[in-house]
């Protein structure tokens, strides 16, 4: 395969959920530059639509698709509105997530904070891949991605419910890969500290010295950074890749502790 051939995404169909902003939103524009056809699911239908004008000046088709990822009735109305408007799926980006990562101590919160935590980041991923996958098996080509963390691997104070839920998500993966092949791959990516919205609510000129003190390539993260995973997961060049987490982590650990 020729190198214009192994990142060439012309004429697939990509749904990026958390698409909007952050690592969904370098996403979709890295996977529109490579050819692909994208749906943005997010809450934040504004930015959706902005963002799908930006996509489609890139010379692809884009569409928002207002979708919260704890209803079902949303997970299957974002499958559906997809088929009808682009006829098929090839890629799905299970980004959207969250929970109560370094804020869960165990006595202060209760079960369903936990229970939310897998909600957000392994339910709504593992159902949203059910629905999509018989769509890719009937195209020929699919790839699914799920955004899992460093908090899967690190043990730190506070985080049992995020932690747990993301370490699910690698695990989930690894095994899904059996079911889903040999027609549709599913992998992970799990970033280290990314520079987000997320991160900037906590991050202090000294949280950020301690976590580049164990990380080899001495910056934090970009969004950019993660979506070149998302990509290289996604397309071609990775068609004997399944079942794995890949951490995007500038080769070390980045805790808040």
């Amino acid at each position: 395969m020729k190198i214009n051939e192994l990142f060439n995404l012309k004429d697939k169909v990509a749904i990026v959920t958390g698409g909007a902003d952050g690592i969904g939103k370098a996403t979709a524009l890295l996977l529109a530059d490579a050819g692909a056809n994208i749906v943005i699911a997010d809450l934040n239908m504004e930015k959706a639509e902005i963002l799908c004008k930006e996509i489609e000046q890139i010379g692809v088709r884009a569409l928002a698709v207002k979708c919260n990822i704890l209803e079902d009735q949303s997970l299957v109305d974002l499958v559906d509105t997809t088929i009808k408007a682009f006829g098929t799926i090839n890629i799905l980006i299970n980004n959207a997530g969250g929970g109560g990562g370094g804020r869960e101590n165990p006595f202060k919160i209760t079960v369903d904070d936990i229970r939310r935590d897998y909600e957000l980041n392994v339910f709504s991923a593992w159902r949203l891949s059910q629905l999509c996958v018989p769509h890719m098996k009937k195209s020929g080509y699919g790839s699914i991605v799920v955004t899992s963390s460093m908090s899967s691997k690190n043990a730190s104070p506070n985080m049992s419910g995020y932690g747990g839920s993301k370490a699910s998500v690698n695990h989930m993966v690894a095994n899904l890969a059996f079911d889903f092949g040999p027609e549709v791959r599913i992998n992970a990516v799990g970033p280290g500290a990314t520079r987000t919205a997320a991160l900037a609510t906590v991050l202090t000129p000294e949280i950020e010295e301690k976590m580049l003190e164990h990380t080899p390539i001495k910056r934090l993260g970009t969004a950019d950074d993660i979506a070149g995973a998302m990509l290289y997961l996604a397309a071609p060049i990775s068609t004997w890749v399944s079942g794995q987490t890949i951490f995007v982590n500038g080769g070390g650990v980045q805790t808040l502790d």
